[in-house]
């Protein structure tokens, strides 16, 4: 496993952000964790999945498009809860208890994922490591999928930019019937060893929490509406939430503009110190919507989750200027799109490019 140093000696930059964020916290009197209007998302969010299921499950509409629109939403809804509820949760942002934020975390093992396995790969590989081959499994995302120069390139990638699109929709079965069970196998994250010991709990949480999702998600469904139902609403719902996640996360760090940098077995060593390489590595769109904020989680303001993944969402669009503010003032730089389009836009062109 090859060592990974941050050179970089703006120090200062951070520094002062830092104590900048803590005293807009300090004189507004306000905690860096979620409020009220977290809350209040969170019970929005369950009482939606709840009603749709119970609707498509024990009271399937006899319209077959209104049954596949509810799957749809479902999909949605799946999405909403692993930006907003899990996400926090898993960062120890959610709230200032442990145990609400551990309960939180919980969630993405209701819906198909583990979040013991979320913590190593997210919170530890990804915002150590952003962008960094071997170290950040996000940028892999298939061998069929070039994302930077320092990839393997094979000739079918030149049509990437147009199968791309298919493969984030099986991103989520993947995920949950695939890469989890690696990890627990290998327990490795890309090339480099888990932190944090896996323990006999979490062992026990794995297995429940995998065979209740399917107990939940397909049997009873199955039981109640019947095995070509099922699979084709659960085939909606899954391939909706993969495209969903998948899209929000890749125009995050694999758009045009971004830094990446090249494995090597001998060790690497990053020119700029850890913030500055967050800035290098990862982008904001559509920061100007609401709808948008309210519905991702705040992960449209990634430059300052990944700066500050301890403090919640809510709290982005306040600290947004503070952040781009003292980027100017050191010189360093900030990406940010215009609208969520414009990201979309940047994607594809950078897949294109990647793949030509």
């Amino acid at each position: 496993m090859s060592q990974i140093r941050f050179e970089g000696r703006n120090a200062q930059f951070f520094s002062t952000l830092r104590n900048r964020i803590d005293n807009y916290f300090t004189e507004n009197n306000l905690k860096p964790t979620g409020n009220w209007r977290l809350y209040l998302k969170t019970i929005i969010l369950f009482v939606a999945l709840a009603g749709f299921y119970t609707v498509l499950v024990f009271f399937t509409p006899a319209n077959n498009w209104l049954s596949l629109g509810l799957c749809v939403l479902m999909g949605v809804t799946f999405a909403g809860i692993g930006f907003n509820v899990m996400h926090d949760g898993a960062h120890g942002s959610y709230s200032s208890k442990k145990w609400v934020n551990d309960m939180m975390a919980y969630s993405l093992n209701m819906l198909g994922g583990n979040a013991f396995f979320w913590v190593q790969k997210h919170n530890v590989a990804h915002h150590s490591f952003t962008n960094i081959e071997g170290a950040d499994e996000d940028i892999d995302v298939s061998p069929y999928m070039r994302v930077n120069n320092h990839q393997p390139k094979y000739w079918f990638h030149k049509f990437q930019f147009i199968y791309g699109w298919l493969l984030y929709c099986i991103t989520y079965l993947a995920w949950i019937y695939y890469q989890d069970f690696s990890k627990y196998v290998t327990g490795k994250i890309g090339d480099r060893p888990m932190r944090d010991k896996f323990t006999a709990k979490d062992h026990i949480v794995f297995w429940v929490a995998k065979l209740g999702y399917l107990c939940i998600f397909l049997g009873l469904p199955i039981y109640f509406t019947g095995l070509s139902n099922t699979l084709i609403g659960y085939l909606v719902l899954a391939l909706t939430t993969g495209l969903v996640i998948t899209m929000v996360f890749q125009l995050a760090h694999i758009v045009e503009g971004m830094d990446f940098v090249q494995s090597n077995p001998d060790g690497i060593n990053i020119e700029n110190d850890w913030a500055t390489h967050q800035l290098s590595t990862t982008a904001n769109f559509g920061t100007k919507s609401k709808v948008l904020a309210w519905y991702l989680g705040g992960l449209n303001f990634q430059v300052e989750h990944h700066l500050f993944p301890k403090i919640s969402h809510i709290h982005y669009p306040k600290l947004n200027k503070i952040v781009k503010e003292t980027c100017a003032e050191f010189n360093v730089m900030y990406h940010e799109f215009p609208t969520m389009l414009h990201a979309v836009r940047s994607h594809f062109m950078l897949l294109k490019q990647a793949g030509a």
